[in-house]
């Protein structure tokens, strides 16, 4: 079988399935299937396929039916233009989540000296970049031991400026030494759970999903911690559900000044930040 053929019938199946953008997980599946990238697919499409390729496309068409989601079956998804690993032990990162990322480097000149802190990091996406992108070191924390591993070996592979800290939210870091925390915390309300999508639900880590009955619980935690870690003036840069954003800037109003909310492309509430008084 040709490589053009086995993109067609592989976006066929897939279309038949329901599964969004067919032709183009065909495409990165097939690519993963050959270990080369998409452009190679479309200069030899006319090359027969190796019988080791047409298993490992067979098996990742197959996972991708039974709802697995892309990224885990190639382990890689692009985050604000770098490629990082990712497996069920950490949530995908998002496109909209790189507006925490445009937030926290527009505070950081202001936030004076102090450490820049990512409170759970997964798969490091924002820790890493942060460093990168400001040249300044970032501490990254997780409480789950899987995630923290994913995030090393991404630090590793793109050589970030990152140190890893095992522990609940803040609970390895001394008062009043950060100038900056980021965070994408979990905030789907449990009640949520029956709506989510297969590929969440059943696949994503709940403990970095479920943020409690109403989805608050780690922002109450979290903005407690924050007022004890950051220094004066520093500041608090916060991923938030759409629903959330209001509670999430009450909160913020016992400790925290020049609180604002920024919309992600959709225009819906995405982030929230504050700067400790």
């Amino acid at each position: 079988m040709t490589v053009r053929t086995a993109l067609e019938q592989g976006a066929r199946i897939l279309s038949e399935a329901s599964i969004p953008v067919p032709r183009l997980t065909a495409e990165v599946l097939l690519a993963y299937a050959v270990r080369n990238d998409r452009a190679w697919l479309y200069a030899h499409s006319t090359d027969e396929l190796t019988e080791v390729a047409w298993i490992h496309y067979g098996r990742y068409l197959k996972e991708r039916l039974d709802g697995k989601p892309t990224q885990y079956i190639t382990r890689r998804q692009e985050f604000y233009g770098r490629d990082f690993i990712v497996s069920p032990a950490v949530l995908i990162p998002r496109p909209e989540t790189e507006h925490v990322i445009e937030t926290a480097l527009e505070k950081l000149p202001g936030a004076g000296p102090g450490a820049i802190v990512d409170v759970g990091c997964g798969s490091g996406a924002i820790a890493i970049t942060l460093a990168l992108e400001s040249g300044r070191p970032v501490i990254a924390t997780d409480i789950s031991a899987p995630a923290l591993a994913v995030a090393a070996r991404n630090r590793d592979a793109l050589a970030a400026p990152v140190s890893l800290a095992a522990c609940d939210l803040t609970g390895a870091l001394a008062s009043r030494t950060a100038a900056l925390i980021a965070s994408n915390p979990p905030y789907v309300p449990l009640t949520d759970h029956p709506s989510l999508q297969r590929e969440v639900v059943d696949f994503e880590p709940h403990i970095a999903l479920f943020g409690g009955p109403d989805g608050m619980a780690i922002y109450n935690r979290l903005i407690a911690d924050a007022a004890r870690v950051l220094k004066p003036g520093g500041w608090l840069v916060m991923e938030v559900a759409y629903n959330s954003d209001a509670r999430v800037r009450e909160l913020l109003a016992a400790n925290f000044t020049d609180i604002e909310m920024r919309t992600d492309l959709a225009g819906l509430p995405r982030v929230v930040a504050g700067r400790l008084r």
